[in-house]
């Protein structure tokens, strides 16, 4: 058994996602996008699927990775990450992540098993928060449309909610930020749990100033509302205010950076997200780095490996991060290569593990063929 290539599948699709101009997620007008999925094409073994992906970084892995057993993840992830200094640009994390988790998806349907099962799974359904998109003019423009938006989320079943407050080009102002976190508190009552990630570049005393005010709402956690480059800065500011700070996010370093912010006591909580550190692989040991120092671990971002790593994570990880979400999105629709979508929210709020082998999407493969990119893999 040995890899073959690793392919790029590009396709064009409807979506009224759009970005600002400084990169965030809004509703937008309809027009068309495109999609990748991410193979890993198996010689006398089950081919592996991720959506996501690079041409340019997939292209190069295959240089890499033709010829080796895709069972031997680890030695292969280690491979790719030594060769990120050369390829700083192609071998960005977020796109090895797919390569990694698309050979996990080869495992599971190898040893016929979800992903989560052969992590060490644990548990079978994760309560989910409502993400919310990042603030806005229209739909989340106001403290009063964050508190009706919060409450039809807990309407919807669920048990915590996430604000994305605004950021720039937006008036991100702290008093803005807390305003909206008292006006979605008051809504929605003390037995709901809150979250808050804000604007990455206040000041110490800004982020200060908002963290008191959350710790006296309060909220569950405050997330990456410095820049985090700086250790230093959260560790001021964990000492500083009450309400669990949540760090680093999309710090650079994968594993590494975490056990420094654990060392250094920058954050009460540790973060991880396989598109943030590279995949599947490293960010379990990431979650078995937290474990290690008694330090709790809350996963970034709403996808199928997320959710599997959560499963398997049995001394923290609270919570899926489901979303983004928004009043003028319809995050059921925003997948239409996808048969359903792969997250779906139960009437309790939680979200049930795919039992399927491998990582458990299910690819519309007529959608995909018909609005296939040609030229592509």
């Amino acid at each position: 058994m040995e890899i073959r290539d690793v392919e790029t599948i590009e396709f064009t699709y409807e979506s009224n996602k759009v970005r600002d101009e400084k990169g965030h997620s809004h509703p937008g007008e309809p027009h068309e996008a495109r999609g990748t999925i991410t193979r890993v094409v198996v010689e006398d073994g089950p081919d592996g699927y991720c959506p996501g992906g690079s041409a340019a970084t997939n292209d190069l892995a295959a240089d890499y990775l033709v010829g080796e057993d895709p069972r031997e993840r680890e030695a292969i992830s280690q491979r790719l990450k030594r060769s990120q200094r050369l390829h700083k640009g192609s071998f960005a994390d977020t796109n090895l992540a797919r390569i990694d988790c698309a050979l996990w998806d080869v495992a599971g349907k190898l040893y016929d098993e979800p992903v989560y099962r052969l992590l060490g799974g644990h548990r079978e359904w994760v309560p989910a928060y409502g993400s919310t998109m990042v603030g806005d003019d229209d739909g989340l423009g106001s403290p009063e449309a964050y508190a009706d938006f919060a409450a039809d989320l807990v309407d919807r079943g669920y048990p915590a909610v996430k604000l994305h407050t605004w950021m720039p080009p937006y008036d991100a102002s702290p008093e803005r930020v807390i305003e909206a976190c008292r006006a979605v508190r008051e809504r929605v009552g003390p037995d709901v749990s809150l979250m808050l990630d804000s604007h990455h570049f206040y000041s110490r005393t800004e982020a200060r100033r908002i963290g008191r005010a959350l710790a006296d709402l309060e909220f569950a956690w405050f997330e990456e509302p410095m820049d985090e480059h700086s250790i230093s800065a959260y560790e001021w500011l964990t000492e500083e205010v009450e309400v669990p700070v949540v760090g680093p996010e999309t710090a650079e370093g994968r594993h590494h950076t975490r056990a420094e912010w654990i060392k250094r006591g920058a954050s009460d909580v540790s973060r991880v997200g396989i598109a943030d550190v590279g995949g599947l692989t490293p960010a379990l040991k990431t979650v078995h780095l937290c474990e290690a120092f008694a330090v709790p671990c809350e996963v970034h971002g709403a996808n199928l490996p997320n959710l599997h790593l959560l499963a398997a994570m049995a001394d923290s990880g609270e919570y899926y991060e489901r979303g983004l979400l928004h009043p003028a999105f319809d995050y059921e629709a925003a997948t239409p290569w996808l048969v359903e979508v792969p997250d779906p929210l139960d009437d309790d709020g939680r979200v049930l593990l795919p039992e399927e082998p491998g990582l458990g999407y299910e690819f519309d493969w007529e959608f995909v063929e018909t609005n296939r990119i040609d030229g592509a893999d």
